[in-house]
């Protein structure tokens, strides 16, 4: 029976049946590439919010220019790549990649050109009201220009490689993302040379922005070091005549190649060298200032390949990923905060005691990460603990919890650490931890070819009496004291029995061999995760079909996987009211009639970045709440080792339900809701009613 055929009853009449909808139509879908470019587009608008200090306001320009810089470098350059080799396949939505490179092309331009003006025609505006002056050449004293000259000629010109360009010296290797400049020349070298153009690369080791000294009414003043080089480009050629001297930048591939590694160690080797390789990938992206000469445009997008598409002419600094941090300004930021440590554990000699008896459950960064890095020191300390096993996916290089893995090996505990070396621009740092845990005496594993090991685990053997003992931390996100302080992320300290066990497991198949484990109460992908989240939705959908309530609450960073999509249609289709709290990409368009008209989608954007994934089902009453190292998407569930745990006991579970889930569903000052035509709308709210779910959460669990 096609979509618009009826039933005939017995008599020959028809009975109306509503068309049969294919879920596959690509109008149900939102393209993956342009939800990227959306949540940077919010994370812009984050700069004009007032709800944040104006140096965090600052700060948000810089991370929009840092996203921006990874999207290029990985998806559109992806995308270049597959038009290169002819893959143009579509994706659910139907876009094939030439036609996406059209539209992201005019979504970036007309949002790097939004960004550069509320630089300069807000932010720096702003800043000078608060004393904060960023000066232009032309508003340098004669005082100032003296010293700013006596710092070129000391600091910046020792160290800089003027490149002039003839058959002897072609164009040299730009490295990714680095400060470079053009500059016109006219007349002969002291060789004899007509040099027409020449490159001046800024090394990174140099400050992009320069505070000037003195006693200047109270304000701070800073120069760009851009500022300076031009200002002294005729020092660098000296008998020469500069007739312009610019900007540019230009972003590279910055995606690792390593489908064909076979094994650990040929991983390590392969990575080391292409490392390297990534700081001269192909270009996906020309920054130039805008003052450049169309002649000066033209040859540089010819050096490197590009079409007028991937050109970027700002006006201001082409990097604002490394505008000023440090300005000494704290009314000018947000509140200290200092993150709080449940009360048992605030004054506990030994951890594995208070463990033992009840789970503890941290909701970062609100509360503190320190218990878990408490947990691994008296791990590693305690003369009765014997091992302790432990995934790393980004910790940093001067990581506390690595130099407590390194101590626990040196006192005689077995280590084992399953390293990811390919978690995408942290492999230089974790091939070193690798090295420094191994020479600690420590087994190190480079988890499963061909699956990256995104789970976060961390399991204690310890002896008590005449037996053997687990405690378990899983979490949501990374073991990094940083990020920690800046990613909401939920951590359960536990020991469980049966929980504990399968986390053994779990670390028995990525460091053995063998099939797939069964475990009893965690899920792990790439094996039960996706199933089990597929029946959950779908018990959901019977419970609706039965008129019994029927409700889900999903937060989580991304959502594309597509058969997850389908569930969740199929769900509101049945009645089955779904919330899904999204923080970046969501594949899914919500609010079709017939489809999604039963799915509401929002996006939190605020001070701390939104990284929990916690997913609750209301289970005919018999509720079931779940936190996880996966997002719902294809990489996650098919090709990564995650875990995802339930939260049992039923104190904590009520408590992650309502800050995890139901405070972000309130709130109506921060949160953006997706429309069914891809766009986000932000929530408004009556002045003094305002509802932000940070805050909220600060007010509730951190300490002022």
């Amino acid at each position: 029976m096609t979509a618009h055929q009826t039933p005939a009853q017995a008599d020959g009449t028809l009975v109306s049946e509503a068309p049969v909808i294919d879920l596959n139509d690509p109008e149900f879908y939102i393209n993956r590439e342009l939800s990227i470019l959306a949540f940077n587009l919010r994370v812009l608008e984050q700069a004009l919010d007032e709800i944040h200090p104006l140096l965090e306001r600052l700060a948000f320009l810089r991370i929009f220019s840092s996203n921006l810089d990874e999207f290029f470098e990985i998806r559109v350059a992806g995308l270049k790549r597959q038009l290169s080799l002819g893959r143009a396949v579509p994706g659910p939505d139907g876009m094939l990649p030439k036609e996406l490179l059209s539209r992201i092309a005019e979504v970036c331009h007309d949002a790097v050109d939004r960004q550069y003006r509320i630089l300069n025609e807000i932010m720096l505006p702003a800043l000078a009201q608060e004393n904060v002056r960023f000066l232009k050449r032309e508003e340098w004293t004669d005082k100032q220009a003296a010293w700013i000259k006596k710092y070129f000629r000391e600091q910046v010109y020792p160290v800089l490689t003027p490149i002039g360009l003839d058959p002897a010296h072609p164009f040299p290797k730009v490295v990714n993302k680095s400060l470079n400049f053009i500059v016109s020349l006219e007349g002969k070298d002291a060789f004899g040379r007509d040099l027409n153009f020449a490159i001046v690369p800024a090394p990174r080791s140099l400050p992009r922005m320069i505070k000037l000294p003195g006693d200047t009414g109270g304000s701070e003043d800073y120069v760009f070091l851009s500022s300076i080089i031009h200002d002294h480009a005729n020092e660098l050629f000296p008998g020469m005549t500069v007739q312009g001297c610019y900007q540019f930048r230009v972003t590279r591939n910055a995606d690792l190649a390593l489908d064909d590694v076979e094994d650990d160690e040929d991983l390590a080797t392969a990575l080391k060298d292409e490392l390297f390789s990534r700081r001269y990938g192909d270009a996906v992206r020309l920054e130039v200032a805008d003052n450049c000469p169309r002649h000066l445009v033209d040859y540089l997008l010819k050096k490197f390949g590009l079409n007028e598409e991937f050109l970027y002419r700002v006006n201001g600094p082409v990097n604002l990923v490394r505008l000023i941090t440090d300005i000494d300004k704290p009314r000018l930021r947000y509140l200290p905060m200092t993150p709080s440590v449940p009360e048992r554990l605030l004054h506990a000699e030994n951890y594995f005691d208070v463990i033992a008896q009840h789970d503890v459950l941290l909701n970062h960064p609100f509360e503190s990460f320190g218990p878990v890095v408490e947990f691994l020191r008296q791990a590693a300390r305690d003369p009765n603990v014997l091992a302790i096993k432990q995934t790393l996916y980004r910790t940093g290089k001067n990581s506390e919890i690595v130099n407590l893995l390194s101590e626990a090996a040196r006192n005689g505990k077995e280590v084992t650490a399953v390293i990811e070396l390919r978690a995408r621009f942290d492999e230089e740092s974790n091939i070193e931890v690798a090295a420094k845990l191994q020479e600690a005496g420590a087994i190190v594993v480079y988890g499963i070819v061909g699956y990256k090991t995104h789970a976060k685990m961390l399991l204690v053997v310890r002896r008590e009496g005449k037996k053997l003992k687990r405690y378990v931390h899983l979490g949501t996100g990374n073991y990094h004291a940083v990020t920690a302080r800046i990613y909401t992320d939920y951590s359960l300290l536990t020991a469980e029995e049966e929980l504990c066990e399968d986390v053994h497991k779990v670390f028995q198949e990525l460091t053995g061999m063998g099939k797939p484990a069964k475990l009893k109460r965690l899920l792990h992908a790439p094996f039960t995760l996706h199933a089990r989240m597929m029946e959950h939705i779908e018990h959901e959908v019977s419970n609706a079909r039965e008129g019994k309530p029927a409700h889900i609450i999903a937060r989580m960073n991304s959502l594309t996987e597509k058969n997850l999509i389908q569930a969740l249609y199929h769900a509101s289709q049945a009645g089955v009211k779904v919330d899904l709290i999204v923080r970046g990409i969501c594949c899914l368009r919500p609010g079709i009639p017939g489809v999604s008209e039963n799915i509401r989608v929002r996006s939190v954007i605020g001070r701390f970045l939104e990284h929990t994934r916690a997913f609750w089902f209301q289970n005919g009453g018999d509720e079931v709440i779940y936190c996880s190292s996966a997002d719902w998407m294809d990489r996650n569930m098919f090709f990564r080792v995650e875990t995802c745990f339930p939260i049992m006991d039923a104190e904590l579970a009520k408590r992650a339900k309502q800050d995890a889930l139901l405070t972000y569903l309130a709130d109506n000052r921060q949160s953006w809701i997706l429309q069914a035509d891809g766009s986000y709308r932000q929530v408004s709210s009556e002045p003094g009613k305002e509802k932000v779910a940070q805050h909220i959460l600060l007010e509730k669990l951190a300490q002022a």
